[in-house]
C-alpha cells in the first residue's frame, strides 16, 4: 500500500476504537497483525500527539551512495577535464564515462539515473563542446593579448591609423541550421535548392562598426587576395593595420611585394595559429550562417550568392551590430584599448 492508504487506515482504525469497537475486531478487519493497532493507539494517546501523530511523514528517500567530498572529488575531475586523462576509452563526459570513473576511483557502483541527478546536484548540464586543435599554442596566444596587439594598439593610436580584421568564409544553399518544430517520431521536412549553389565571402570589421566584405566563387589564391585588398584601401584616408590568419595565401610573397608597394599604408599582422576565436571577425560569419539562408532556404529561382550579398548590405548597415560581437568573452583583449 502507498503511505497515503496506510495513513488513512490508520485513521479510521483508531476512531472506531474510540468509537466503541473492540481493537481486535477493527484489526482483523483491515487484515493487520494483532498488536499493530495498539502502537496505534499509543501514539494517539500519547501527550503532545493525536491523530496528527498518525499522518503519513516524507519519505526520507534512499541514501546518497557518494559522501559530498566525494561528489565535489568528481566535479573536479570532470570539470575542464578529458575522460581519456584517466585511462577511459571515450572523449565526452557521459553519465556512463562518469559511472565508470566513480567505479574505478571509489569502487562504488551507480546506475545512470543516480549519476545524471549527481551531476545536476554539482550544476554540471550536457553541453556541445567547443573544438580546439592540439596544434595550439597557449603561450602564443597569451603573448598576442598581452603584448602583440596592445603594442599594435598604441602603434596604430600614434598613426592614427584604423584596425581592421579579416577573415573569410564559405556558405552553401543545401545548409539549414536550427530547429523546427513537429509531431514526435515524424522528423519535419524543409525544402531547399536541389542544386548545391555555393559561394565565398571576404570581409574586414572594426571595434567602431565598420565593416567591409567582397564575394567570390572558389579557392582563395594570393592574386585573389592583392585584389580584394586593393579594392578595400580604395578611397581609405586612413592607414590600415589589417589582423588575420596565416592562411598560405596571405602570406605568398607577391602579397608581400604588393603590402611593400603601399609604404605603409596598409600593413599585416597575423594571429597566432589555431585560435580562430581571438579573431571578431569570426563572430559575424557565425551570426550570418544562424541568420539570413540558413533560417530562410532558397525558394525556386533564387540565386544564394544575391541573398548573401543583400544579408552582409544589410549587416553593413549595423554598425552597433558589428560593435556587439567585440564584447565577446574570446575577443574581449581587443576593448581593453
Amino acid at each position: 500500500m502507498d503511505r497515503r492508504t496506510l495513513e488513512e487506515i490508520r485513521l479510521m482504525a483508531v476512531e472506531r476504537v474510540r468509537e466503541g469497537e473492540p481493537p481486535s475486531e477493527v484489526i482483523e478487519a483491515y487484515g493487520f497483525n494483532r498488536t499493530t493497532i495498539y502502537k496505534w493507539l499509543k501514539v494517539a494517546l500519547r501527550p503532545g500527539g493525536g491523530l496528527r501523530m498518525l499522518k503519513a511523514t516524507k519519505a526520507p528517500g534512499r541514501s546518497r551512495s557518494l559522501t559530498p567530498r566525494q561528489e565535489q572529488q568528481v566535479l573536479r575531475w570532470i570539470n575542464g577535464r578529458d575522460p581519456r586523462h584517466y585511462g577511459l576509452d571515450f572523449g565526452l563526459w557521459t553519465r556512463r564515462v562518469v559511472a565508470e570513473l566513480i567505479e574505478k576511483k571509489f569502487d562504488i557502483k551507480l546506475g545512470v539515473t543516480a549519476v545524471g541527478e549527481m551531476l545536476a546536484r554539482l550544476g554540471l548540464t550536457p553541453q556541445k563542446p567547443l573544438q580546439r586543435a592540439y596544434q595550439r599554442d597557449p603561450e602564443a596566444i597569451a603573448q598576442w593579448q598581452r603584448e602583440t596587439y596592445p603594442a599594435l594598439a598604441r602603434r596604430a593610436k600614434a598613426e592614427g591609423a584604423d584596425i581592421l580584421f579579416w577573415d573569410e568564409s564559405g556558405f552553401r544553399a543545401d545548409t539549414v541550421h536550427g530547429k523546427t518544430w513537429g509531431l514526435r517520431g515524424q522528423t519535419p521536412v524543409v525544402a531547399r535548392p536541389g542544386q548545391r549553389q555555393s559561394v565565398s565571402a571576404a570581409s574586414a570589421v572594426s571595434a567602431t562598426g565598420a565593416f567591409w566584405f567582397c564575394l567570390y566563387e572558389g579557392a582563395l589564391n594570393a592574386e585573389l587576395f592583392i585584389d580584394f585588398l586593393q579594392q578595400m584601401m580604395k578611397y581609405r584616408r586612413r592607414p590600415v593595420h589589417l589582423v588575420l590568419d596565416s592562411l598560405p595565401a596571405h602570406k605568398r610573397a607577391i602579397v608581400r611585394d604588393y603590402v611593400a608597394s603601399t609604404e605603409g599604408r596598409l600593413t599585416l599582422h597575423f594571429l597566432p595559429g589555431y585560435a580562430p576565436e581571438l579573431n571578431p571577425d569570426e563572430l559575424v560569419w557565425s551570426h550570418v550562417k544562424r541568420t539570413g539562408v540558413a533560417r530562410r532556404p532558397l525558394r525556386k529561382g533564387e540565386k544564394l550568392a544575391e541573398k548573401i550579398g543583400e544579408q552582409l548590405f544589410l549587416l553593413q548597415q549595423m554598425p552597433h551590430l558589428i560593435r556587439s560581437f567585440f564584447q565577446a568573452p574570446s575577443v574581449a583583449y581587443i576593448g581593453d584599448w
